[in-house]
């Protein structure tokens, strides 16, 4: 999750009185953008759905909810059904399908935290991905040790590696936790020198060891057995805003802008083990979005609407 835009819309008329039977023609108006591909959207809006994942082993989106904290399935015709409900849930922010493991995690956070004086939390919450029930709660902020004056804390992305390790970002800490098969929660990488309001964002696990994080325009490798040694990516054409990460089917790192102005999922490429990255393809979006989803080949990312009444929605991205 990232810095959220509210969008303000003037509109100024000017009447003009005159004898002449000739009138200006008005300015064309621009049609309004049309999705490219298929769009879901769900039939209630309120539940802000920061986070989304496809479960592909029972075919359905799940979301999570920046305002009640459920975690909820959306179905194709938009049916909006809870799954999760946890009193323990505040704002459940990204998610992660573990299916090896019949495993969904969630981080478990506190939107209040972006406002003066609070403190926010940082949890991981580990359910099963078939019934729902909860396996943990992992309190992760209890190891920061001496948390900055004063505290906040917000977990925002998780990912999992092939042992079963869940790595956690926090936005507000600029840490990133691990936490073990066992549920023993530890702090992996503290984040210092990042550029001035940047925090860390999307995370995702790569097979070779590492893993790839992302705050503001930047990406970084964070390598699991020696964090120590985490460098940044050089990235030619760096992309503003980035939030959600995932890998596509076909390899490639995909990103959501979550830029009001210009919203849009970019594929990015390396030949280097990321040391290096190109572009290797971009897909508009109409309207904000946050993070995306893998379903097979193609990519569907969320737009939460957090700004307005309108109900959210899933949107295919087809790349060009």
């Amino acid at each position: 999750m990232g810095s959220k835009f509210t969008l303000f819309v003037a509109a100024c008329a000017v009447l003009v009185a005159g004898c002449t039977p000739e009138t200006e023609a008005p300015p064309p108006v621009a049609a309004p953008a049309t999705p490219a591909g298929e769009v879901i959207v769900a039939n209630r809006g309120g539940f802000i759905p920061e986070g989304i994942e496809y479960d592909q082993a029972n075919g359905r989106f799940l979301t999570g909810s920046l305002a009640e904290g459920t975690i909820f399935e959306i179905e194709r015709d938009g049916s909006v059904v809870p799954f999760i409900t946890d009193a323990e849930l505040v704002s459940s922010v990204g998610i992660e399908a573990d299916e090896p493991r019949d495993r969904l995690l969630v981080t478990n956070s506190d939107r209040s935290v972006f406002q003066p004086g609070n403190v926010g939390q940082a949890k991981l919450g580990v359910y099963s991905l078939t019934t729902g029930e909860k396996f943990a709660m992992v309190d992760l902020a209890a190891v920061i040790g001496a948390p900055s004056d004063p505290p906040a804390y917000f977990a925002n992305d998780v990912t999992v590696d092939g042992e079963g390790n869940a790595y956690v970002t926090d936005t507000r800490m600029n840490v990133v936790y691990r936490v073990t098969p066992d549920y023993q929660a530890s702090v992996l990488y503290r984040f210092t020198g990042l550029p001035e309001g940047a925090a860390l964002n999307g995370i995702i696990y790569h097979d070779g060891g590492y893993l790839l994080v992302v705050a503001g325009q930047n990406i970084y490798k964070v390598p699991v057995a020696n964090p120590a040694g985490t460098t940044q990516v050089s990235v030619a054409e760096p992309v503003p805003g980035q939030d959600g990460i995932l890998w596509s089917a076909d390899g490639r790192f995909v990103a959501v802008s979550n830029s009001a102005d210009a919203p849009r999922v970019v594929a990015l490429r390396s030949n280097d083990e990321w040391a290096s990255a190109q572009r290797a393809g971009v897909a508009t979006l109409v309207g904000q979005a946050t993070t995306a989803a893998a379903v097979g080949a193609e990519i569907y990312a969320v737009h939460p609407h957090f700004a307005d009444a309108e109900p959210p929605s899933i949107e295919q991205a087809v790349f060009q």
